[in-house]
């Protein structure tokens, strides 16, 4: 599947599985000079290699070239950018690709994983039957993964539903009935807020990326991942370094965009951001750019004033751009837990937030908190960070 789902894919058929017929040469063979008699100097020059000879039975002739038609056929020639290879074996080495990223994210959040699923995974050890404690215990495993008390009501909630129906009447089936709310909950948030590029029409350009977040959460790093991946599938990405709050912001970015080959539009500091956004929408436009990734200054949620830029930004974008941004995306640490949940609240209020990036998945985080906000606050988690690499 590709990373970035807003461009349909077209097939293109470049001729390349089929040997083209030499054309027959029209222009009259290169007359060749008479020999000219030169007086060899002595010393002068090294005596030239003597042709490679033959031995057939008329005697010695030079070697001739072996003739094109008895040459074994080869319709594909190598070539770096897949061309080389047939749909399927293209569909074969994406399938591949696939695989890798799954086995490498489940590797770097395996450490999330067992905080997890040990915690619950401790309260069924030696329970035999479900009781009022097992229920007690499980909630108390819950909240501790950062699911929040909210959440953690409404799927002991269901839970309870089930074991008075008699649906639920074994540990098995409760593990089961929790992991299914579990998913419930997650794919229920992709209902709302903006759950793929593709939802925005093709012929709106550029299709605009807000990120947003608090300082140290991994937005500047973010920023350089969804640039290489977006732009390594055939779109043109620019990037906006509106962050001019903080002063090591656009040297950061200058790095990343100098990384993955990404144009980078910065101002000096100080410069008003919604300044820096009009001139970085104007070159967009310009240059004909199918993706803006507009960095943002880091800002506590409880900033009035940083707040109020960040909705001036919004503001200019939606004038140059229809529905633009399109995406506000929120950089969450997932590291902070029910911390990250009170900041995507405040920010949905003022930015409109319509997706969450989780950070730091590789770290210690405990990951209920992906459940939590898609609970409490309907938001998809759009992406997931899982290193500091570029294809991370």
């Amino acid at each position: 599947m590709p990373f970035w789902r807003r461009k349909k894919d077209e097939f293109v058929s470049l001729g390349l599985n089929t040997l083209a017929a030499p054309e027959p040469s029209t222009a009259p063979p290169p007359e060749t000079p008479p020999p000219t008699a030169v007086a060899a100097e002595p010393n002068t020059a090294p005596e030239p290699s003597p042709p490679t000879q033959v031995q057939t039975n008329a005697g010695k002739i030079p070697a001739l070239p072996e003739p094109l038609e008895s040459r074994s056929p080869t319709p594909w020639q190598t070539s770096v950018l897949g061309l080389d290879l047939s749909i399927v074996q293209l569909q074969a080495r994406e399938a591949a690709l696939e695989q890798e990223f799954s086995a490498r994210f489940r590797r770097a959040v395996s450490a999330t994983r067992e905080s997890l699923s040990q915690r619950i995974d401790t309260v069924f050890a030696g329970a035999k039957k479900i009781d009022a404690e097992l229920l007690d215990e499980l909630e108390e495993a819950l909240i501790a993964a950062d699911i929040g008390v909210p959440t953690t009501m409404h799927v002991l909630e269901t839970v309870r539903r089930g074991i008075s129906r008699k649906e639920i009447d074994d540990i098995e089936k409760l593990k089961h009935a929790i992991k299914s709310e579990l998913l419930t909950i997650l794919q229920g948030a992709e209902k709302q807020g903006v759950a793929s590029e593709a939802s925005v029409p093709e012929n709106i350009s550029p299709y605009v990326m807000m990120i947003v977040g608090v300082n140290g959460v991994g937005k500047t790093t973010t920023i350089g991942k969804l640039a290489q991946r977006i732009k390594a599938e055939g779109n043109d990405v620019l990037i906006c370094a509106a962050d001019t709050f903080r002063a090591a912001a656009s040297d950061q970015l200058a790095i990343w965009a100098e990384r993955t080959g990404v144009p980078l539009i910065q101002q000096k500091q100080g410069t008003d951001p919604a300044a820096v956004l009009f001139d970085s929408m104007k070159a967009a436009k310009a240059r004909g750019s199918d993706v803006l990734i507009v960095d943002t200054a880091g800002r506590l949620h409880n900033k009035s004033n940083l707040m109020a830029e960040l909705e001036k930004m919004k503001r200019v974008a939606g004038r140059e751009v229809e529905g633009a941004p399109h995406e506000t995306l929120l950089v969450v640490d997932a590291v902070t837990g029910q911390n990250g949940l009170e900041q995507a609240r405040q920010f949905l209020k003022i930015a409109g937030v319509t997706g969450i990036v989780l950070t730091k998945l590789d770290g210690t985080a405990k990951g209920g908190i992906a459940v939590a906000i898609a609970k409490e606050l309907g938001l998809p988690i759009r992406y997931a960070g899982i290193g500091e690499k570029v294809d991370d």
